[in-house]
């Protein structure tokens, strides 16, 4: 091993609170891998939980691996297991399991990277008895697994609280029995929940290259994966297993209050894979908070509905009476009231995130906010009065049915917000900003939208400008944007099947050249972005189920768009 990389692993330990260093002999060695920097992947919560689950099974070793840093790749030479696990050091090669925890499709290109990295081949098919199980897990495999289908051996989707240590014990038990990988990977799929064995499952397409048929290889196979929920979460704890410095949220603690969200906004992904709605009892996420204060003097409150808890001013209270600090992201506005504004001042917050998500009511009630205008306004009226500074608000382009009016709104509604914080804040302390974020309206699989097409980039980027010149002479107004040509790639990978596959292949051959990749691979990359779904044809993802049934999505749809 590089004398380099060893030392820098090493800073990294030292630097550390809470990892788990196990040594090497008896156990089922697992190395969790984020495809992503590590700065990035520690601010992760499902990918520390991940490891604790793993680490808490008493005859398993996790160790972690991130991709290298910018800069780095230098340091690793591809193809001869030059990459190696956080505490111990290891050749991610030599682990019994790479499992990697992918929650952005964007990150899928670093998977097969780090694969060459490790002398590790990418594809399932040539892999033998000799190379670790390839294992992935997340949101966007829950989503949608088939872009990444050839290259995993096995999917373990959903919650991991449950589904983990049920694939810990039948792993085991396969090595005690000393099955054969092929064997393992059947038994697993016959016996546990939320287990996706992509191999034993064949795509059938039709001449126009859409499916017709998705089959298990076998009569004794589920046809369908059905996920199974967790249905107490408040008989384990989710919180920060490892605290470290120069990582993102390096300042704070985090604590997940909520799984899921009753509002079910029609183009949230959140909403329809973690449902129900849970929330954690006030008690367990308290003794949560008391083991982050030991460490840290602010408290992340984590979850798809932080504000809709019950229990949210008093648990706030709770942080603050120790002396420190509760930090969360974008509040519902329907939520916010003398009491939460009170409590954001309390907690010396100066940035306040909001999400509108559209300029007009027509555009709100499409995605099924549940606000109005009127409500929009009040909120900021309840937080310029408490002088709140700075003000974040999320906004979406490219949405289904939208006309140029719609755009017209969200400059508009920008206007009136602004009028009522100048109103509030004449002759008293000045005003910091208002920060726009605008994002493009990207489907996602399992919700009611799944069958729209993604809105024509350069149309998107047209009216991002538009946005950002209407107010490109206001100093007190910023906006933010993504940039649109990697929404169609973050669509291709959401929306793609198995053949995406290839795409990345070639990506992955060419170093991350997708304008090349895309004219050197003979798929049409349109096909999944810029086209209309039918209701009556197979998507990719409807292998997975998750609870909610294609006609309760069908039935949102139409209400949504006629």
């Amino acid at each position: 091993m590089d004398w380099k990389v060893r030392r820098k692993h090493a800073a990294v330990l030292e630097r550390e609170t809470g990892y788990i260093r196990k040594v090497w002999g008896t156990y089922n060695t697992v190395c969790l891998a984020y495809p992503n920097y590590y700065r990035t992947g520690m601010a992760n919560l499902g990918f520390q939980t991940v490891y604790k689950i793993f680490n808490e099974q008493s005859s398993f070793l996790c160790e972690r691996v991130f991709l290298p840093d910018p800069g780095n790749d230098a340091e690793y030479t591809s193809g001869t297991a030059e990459i190696f696990s956080l505490e111990n050091q290891k050749p991610i090669i030599e682990f019994d399991i790479l499992a990697f925890s992918l929650s952005f499709e964007n990150d899928y290109p670093n998977i097969l990277k780090m694969l060459d990295f490790a002398g590790i081949p990418l594809l399932a098919k040539d892999r033998s008895e000799h190379y670790p199980l390839i294992v992935g897990g997340g949101i966007a495999p829950t989503l949608n697994p088939e872009p990444l289908a050839d290259f995993f051996d096995l999917f373990i989707l959903g919650e991991a609280e449950e589904a983990l240590p049920q694939f810990c014990r039948y792993f085991e038990e396969a090595r005690l029995l000393a099955l054969e990988r092929q064997e393992l990977l059947k038994n697993l799929q016959r016996k546990t929940s939320n287990i996706y064995v992509p191999s034993l499952y064949k795509v059938n397409y039709s001449i126009e290259g859409r499916i017709q048929s998705i089959k298990p290889c076998e009569v004794d196979l589920p046809d369908k994966i059905k996920i199974q929920h967790v249905r107490d979460i408040n008989s384990f704890s989710t919180e920060e297993i490892i605290s470290a410095p120069q990582t993102e949220m390096e300042d704070m603690f985090l604590v997940e209050v909520n799984r899921g969200c009753a509002r079910s906004c029609r183009f949230c992904a959140a909403s329809f894979v973690y449902c129900p709605p849970r929330f954690r009892n006030k008690a367990e996420i308290t003794a949560s908070i008391n083991r982050g204060l030991e460490r840290k003097k602010k408290i992340g409150l984590v979850g798809t509905a932080v504000s809709d808890h019950p229990d949210l001013i008093h648990i706030c209270g709770h942080i603050i009476a120790q002396r420190a600090q509760a930090g969360f992201g974008s509040l519902r506005i329907d939520r916010i009231n003398e009491e939460t504004v009170d409590l954001i001042k309390a907690n010396g917050i100066e940035t306040v995130a909001l999400a509108p998500e559209a300029g007009s009511q027509r555009m709100r009630d499409l995605l099924r906010k549940g606000i109005t205008e009127a409500e929009i306004i009040h909120a900021i009226e309840l937080l310029v009065k408490k002088e709140i500074t700075s003000l974040r608000l999320y906004f979406m382009v490219g949405l289904a049915e939208e006309e140029e009016k719609d755009i017209d709104a969200i400059i508009e509604l920008v206007k009136k917000v602004q009028s009522h914080i100048l109103h509030y804040f004449k002759g008293k302390k000045k005003f910091r900003r208002i920060t726009l974020s605008i994002n493009q309206f990207i489907p996602k699989p399992k919700t009611p939208l799944q069958w729209c097409a993604l809105a024509d980039v350069h149309e998107a980027g047209k009216k991002i400008k538009k946005i950002k010149n209407a107010f490109s002479k206001d100093k007190q107004i910023k906006v933010i944007h993504d940039v649109p040509k990697w929404n169609y790639i973050q669509a291709l990978l959401s929306l793609g099947d198995r053949r995406v596959g290839e795409l990345l292949l070639a990506v992955n051959r060419l170093e991350e050249n997708w304008a090349q990749a895309l004219k050197e691979v003979n798929v049409n990359p349109d096909f999944y972005v810029y086209r209309q779904k039918q209701f009556d044809e197979i998507l990719p993802w409807d292998i997975i189920d998750l609870g909610v049934s294609k006609e309760a999505l069908v039935s949102e749809y139409r209400k949504a768009v006629g």
